[in-house]
């Protein structure tokens, strides 16, 4: 069964709270691991969820990755105080592009302190990086203790594709967890990254992934 599989997710910027309370409605019902949302409606869905079994991730440093330092941090430090279960954070491209590697250690470091007690993940944003850039991003996820790396924000020139999450389990293999995100609308397509290794799916797809 795929549903365990799957982060239940809507971070689109018109998403009304209306849409919020269906997409943990749904959670519940399909029985999703996780709804994938916005810090916007974090308390709104720990009303929703709270009873539940359904974790909550949020993001921070979304789509872009590129705010500041602090701004970041402080971002996930409200987001964990909030009740978070898990904060999918977005790598800052432009960094590892520049190969600023101490400037992204850094960032991660103090993330992972800040996020000690909940699921942490990367967003790679994996079709803006080279395979030499996704193997550094990787590398630097292990050593600073993330306990997922992440294709992508759903909002890039692509999604996830199957060469990136290869390389991505070649280089992890068990010490760090893979999401796959972005672009994966069917059961077939979401068995697929299952079967290569993934421990979660990210799409606003779900129902249809399961029915």
């Amino acid at each position: 069964m795929l549903n365990q599989y799957i982060d239940h997710t809507n971070l689109k910027s018109t998403a009304t709270l209306e849409d919020i309370t269906k997409l943990c409605q749904e959670a519940i019902k399909h029985n999703f691991y996780a709804v994938c949302i916005n810090g916007n409606y974090l308390h709104h869905a720990l009303a929703l969820l709270g009873h539940t079994e359904v974790k909550i991730a949020v993001v921070a440093g979304f789509p872009l990755g590129s705010s500041t330092l602090n701004a970041k941090l402080n971002e996930i430090s409200l987001l964990v105080d909030a009740g978070a279960d898990e904060i999918d954070m977005v790598l800052n491209v432009g960094y590892i592009k520049s190969g600023l590697i101490k400037d992204i250690e850094a960032e991660l470091a103090m993330s992972r302190v800040i996020a000690e007690d909940v699921c942490l993940k990367l967003i790679l944003e994996t079709c803006y990086l080279s395979d030499k850039e996704i193997v550094q991003a990787c590398n630097i996820a292990m050593r600073e203790g993330f306990d997922y790396i992440k294709t992508s924000t759903g909002f890039g020139a692509a999604g996830a594709c199957l060469h990136h999450v290869h390389l991505m389990k070649n280089i992890v293999g068990d010490q760090v967890k893979i999401k796959a995100s972005g672009g994966i609308k069917d059961k077939h397509t979401a068995q697929t990254y299952v079967d290569l290794g993934v421990s979660r799916i990210g799409t606003s797809n779900g129902i249809k992934i399961v029915s």
